[in-house]
């Protein structure tokens, strides 16, 4: 009997269990559930899961973010100092640039200047990490970022607008980053799995390309069809379906918000996001861990505002959101060159 058991292989070794297959498919059917209500109902939402994780999916960014940066910046400090100096100043200018811009010319002169800050301190941070791992060369970064610059002054909307869609990607190339340091053996069947977003980008292109604008089932969401059709660029990329846009932004950033509201809480977390022990600043001393309690408490506090705030005033609470919100994408920058 035991010789007859050796010699037939077990079913196990005959079909070898694909590592990460559960979490890969768990993804696929997030983007999928996604696009397809991207694509029926992409005014409504839109309007819903800017609701629902908006506040939640920046908390717990913010809380995964304390749990992976050290408790001493050490060597680091003068990347750490160029981070926080871009993220603040580079947002407050983004904010007033609408105010300050008097003229179309002067408006696209702003933009262009407020594109090229930007790319300088992308850069500077590439050249400053590179500095710091000798594996991690960066002497192609001066070049493209020049070259980028150069574009950006002959089409000065062309970066904040690209910066819109590009965005919610930052959150995929997170997850590889913490699979690569979490679990590496699931890495490549989540690679493949990502394939499933331009390919979703793409029906959602097929079906709504020649759609007409979408104006929304229900009262509350015809009247912000027309302010959600602008945030997704209408303006700018001219003779492309609105829907198309729309439910294409919708889609990206649902797909943003599931990474980091499921996926990355679930395999990226090393303890509870209550538990503080987790995160080496808090572990420094009692006063630093009465401060990051004292930030994640603030953070909660402000996602019950902008619940309350939605629900008394959506369109002005979402004009205001979008507009600080690029606060959190500039941060992604630093903190994805940091997990490099």
């Amino acid at each position: 009997e035991s010789h007859m058991s050796a010699a037939v292989p077990s079913l196990e070794a005959a079909a070898p269990r694909v590592p990460g297959l559960p979490f890969a498919a768990g993804f696929v059917a997030l983007a999928g559930l996604a696009a397809a209500l991207a694509g029926a109902v992409p005014i409504e939402f839109s309007i819903v899961i800017v609701f629902l994780f908006a506040g939640p999916h920046n908390w717990l960014e913010a809380r995964y973010a304390l749990g992976r940066l050290p408790a001493r910046a050490g060597k680091l400090f003068g990347f750490f100092a160029v981070s926080l100096a871009g993220i603040l100043g580079l947002t407050v200018a983004y904010a007033v640039i609408p105010h300050v811009a008097g003229s179309v010319d002067s408006f696209g002169t702003v933009y262009a200047a407020w594109s090229t800050a930007f790319l300088l301190w992308g850069a500077a941070l590439v050249w400053m990490r590179s500095r710091t791992n000798p594996r991690f060369d960066a002497g192609w970064v001066w070049p493209v970022a020049l070259l980028i610059t150069a574009g950006a002054w002959l089409n000065p909307l062309a970066l904040p607008m690209a910066l819109v869609y590009l965005h919610p990607l930052m959150a995929l190339w997170l997850l590889d980053r913490e699979l690569g340091r979490s679990r590496p053996h699931w890495r490549g069947t989540y690679r493949v799995a990502v394939l499933c977003v331009p390919l979703l980008l793409g029906a959602l292109w097929f079906a709504l390309r020649d759609a007409p604008a979408p104006t929304g089932s229900r009262g509350f969401a015809v009247a912000f069809a027309p302010d959600l059709a602008a945030h997704a660029g209408d303006w700018f990329l001219e003779g492309v379906s609105p829907h198309f846009l729309i439910a294409a932004h919708a889609f990206l950033e649902m797909v943003h918000y599931g990474v980091w509201v499921l996926l990355i809480p679930l395999i990226g977390m090393r303890s509870k996001p209550w538990e503080l022990h987790a995160i080496p600043s808090a572990r420094h001393s009692p006063r630093r861990a009465r401060a990051v309690a004292g930030v994640l408490l603030f953070g909660l506090f402000v996602v019950l505002v902008l619940w309350v705030c939605f629900g008394l005033d959506y369109g002005t609470t979402r004009h205001v959101y979008f507009t600080v919100a690029l606060l959190h994408v500039l941060a992604e920058v630093p903190f994805l060159l940091r997990m490099v």
